[in-house]
């Protein structure tokens, strides 16, 4: 047995160089384009390659860090001791007190209250009656009220909260919530006033040295349909332009810094939003080094869910991606996080789904054991430059608002704005050609579902968008509406599978095809095979379905196709499954509907939902 106090593991082994790795993939690749099938050219505005080494390390600054030293990005602190955060829409009071009272039994640490409507004092005192107020945090939002601070102190105070522990913020957030989603800021005014407003209430309860006033909605660049790197770059924008307008209004920057909460959303990307929380903490150490110094640099962040690719159809898939985009928020070291429940696309979340969103956050803590370990993506190859690149893209995007005069001139330059329509835009296109996967929703649909009877088309259609504001949205929500108004039409409209020629690609494009018409909520009929496309339209003229999908290889339709549309007629609507090479030839006959990988599912499925009268 080797004595590894001597010998190295693998030293036998000679080292392998980075030519010899690339002249081997080069080999493997018989040819092809290497930029074309390895590297991934991300929306984030850089390329990824297909592997990273050592030597990729070299020019990051930041490696040797530990956590809780400048410039954070390995983490805020030792710890990674992340909080369950759970958010409660206030319509009664003493509704939402137990609602909150029993969420924090269940396992949240930290609760938030959306308020539509102002609380007086003593909603508020019901509000908070029987929490403890030194180990739960607090977070509200809604509708702006510059008294709340003082009614929430006043019943902190008589339940005797200490001031050293109690946690709060405060949301409020012009520059996000007024300004990017509804046009309007500060009243109309250059924002002194807010700004000064705030300055005040940070003195006014400065002994409460846990509160935080001001919270910077991120995640609705992500809802809005932002690339990652636009979302951390204007999220810092926005933070900055807080801390400039507080010093002017007479706070410190340490004072300014430390009231400031940042909030950001977490996709699938399941990497890539590693990386962006900790190229955010690196970015905004930074940013606040050059006007103060200890721990006022430190990014105060929340992560929630994103709400963009959220669905209504098939809605137990949300699960899935809660749970992958928690992992990825709790392995980058986040304050806080909330799983949004699965079904809330179409209704208020019910005590199941908030159940169950509150236990993926338990499961990663108490059985997975998320939060003994600190930055466990530190010194990855891949996730170091990763946070290199995503930090370079925001920043340089950052520079660009700054030069235009700070966010809310860049806002209503309409910079931001245009910046993420268009990138909202491509993401669109993305999923009506499959190239952004929503399961159950543009790919693999469950057959047979229905739409609940709480999906409605408020539920899924977008509120309308002048262009010149943020417009939070759901990326699935053209299909649902595809698929809600089939579901809806008193219809069954069917597609048949009518397979026939060689039988391995006829079964590949009879899945193919069901998935794709299902997508739009139509019946599938597929069939295993049939020995003779005689056979096969004789069933499908049987069936009675409206659409025909003849389904067979390339070389086959040349001669099968053309056979198979003069048996069928008029009788049904007649495609072929596949872009042929004889598709011209076919075309010239009168076959002219084909669908492939190539095609805009949503498009596609809106002109045969066209052609059935619905």
């Amino acid at each position: 047995m080797a004595n590894n106090t001597e010998e190295k593991l693998f030293s036998q082994f000679p080292p392998v160089t980075t030519e010899q790795w690339e002249a081997a993939i080069m080999a493997d690749l018989k040819g092809a384009d290497y930029q074309k099938k390895l590297v991934w050219k991300t929306t984030e505005g850089f390329n990824v390659r297909p592997y990273y080494r050592a030597e990729d390390l070299k020019g990051i600054e930041y490696l040797g860090k530990k956590s809780g030293e400048f410039p954070y990005v390995r983490g805020n602190k030792c710890n990674n001791q992340w909080r369950i955060h759970e958010t409660i829409c206030v319509k009664d009071a003493a509704e939402a007190n137990r609602f909150a009272l029993h969420a924090i039994e269940a396992g949240a640490e930290s609760i938030g209250f959306d308020l539509p409507e102002k609380l007086d004092a003593a909603q508020i005192a019901t509000l908070l009656k029987g929490l403890d107020l030194n180990t739960t945090e607090l977070a509200f939002s809604g509708k702006p009220d510059a008294e709340l601070p003082a009614k929430v102190f006043a019943a902190a105070e008589a339940q005797g909260a200490d001031p050293d522990k109690f946690r709060v913020f405060f949301g409020f957030d012009p520059i996000i919530r007024q300004l990017s989603l509804n046009g309007v800021f500060c009243n109309g005014d250059d924002g002194t006033g807010c700004y000064k407003t705030i300055a005040e209430l940070v003195n006014r309860f400065s002994k409460w040295n846990k509160a935080r006033f001001i919270s910077v909605s991120g995640e609705k660049f992500q809802d809005s349909g932002s690339t990652i790197t636009q979302e951390l770059a204007f999220t810092l924008a926005a933070g900055h332009e807080y801390m400039a307008g507080l010093m002017d209004a007479g706070l410190t920057a340490e004072q300014a810094a430390r009231t400031i909460r940042f909030s950001m959303a977490v996709s699938s990307n399941y990497f890539m939003e590693m990386a962006k929380f900790r190229a955010g903490r690196m970015l905004w150490a930074n940013i606040v080094n050059a006007y103060a110094d200890g721990c006022a640099r430190k990014m105060f962040v929340h992560a929630v869910t994103s709400e963009w690719n959220i669905t209504a159809y098939d809605p137990y898939v949300n699960m899935l991606r809660g749970t992958t985009e928690a992992m990825s928020a709790a392995l980058a070291g986040v304050h806080s996080l909330e799983v949004r429940p699965f079904d809330t696309a179409y209704e208020t979340p019910t005590e199941f789904s908030s159940r169950i969103a509150r236990n993926v956050q338990l499961l990663l803590k108490k059985e997975s054991h998320f939060d003994n370990v600190v930055d466990p993506a530190g010194g990855s190859y891949y996730i170091e430059n990763l946070t290199k690149s995503i930090a370079e893209q925001a920043w340089n995007l950052f520079k660009q608002v700054e030069e235009r005069g700070g966010y809310v001139a860049a806002f209503r330059e309409g910079f931001i704005p245009d910046a993420v329509k268009a990138s909202a835009e491509a993401k669109d296109n993305a999923v009506a050609t499959r190239r952004i996967v929503l399961l159950g929703t543009n790919q693999y649909p469950n057959f047979n579902e229905t739409a609940d009877k709480a999906v409605t088309e408020e539920c899924i259609t977008p509120a309308a968008c002048d262009g010149k504001v943020l417009r939070p949205y759901r990326g699935g929500m053209a299909f649902e509406q595809l698929r809600l108004k089939v579901d809806r039409s008193g219809k069954t409209p069917r597609a048949f599978m009518l397979t026939c020629g060689t039988l391995a690609m006829a079964r590949a494009r009879s899945q193919f095809s069901c998935n794709f018409f299902a997508c739009a909520g139509i019946r599938v009929v597929d069939n295993t095979f049939f020995h003779s496309v005689e056979e096969g339209a004789e069933a499908a003229l049987k069936s009675g379905a409206e659409i025909v999908v003849i389904c067979a290889a390339d070389d086959d339709y040349a001669t099968l196709a053309p056979k198979a549309k003069e048996l069928i007629g008029d009788k049904a609507i007649f495609v072929v499954a596949g872009a042929p090479a004889s598709q011209a030839e076919l075309e010239a006959q009168g076959i002219n509907r084909f669908i492939s990988v190539k095609s805009n599912v949503l498009e596609t499925l809106r002109g045969y939902v066209k052609e059935l009268g619905i």
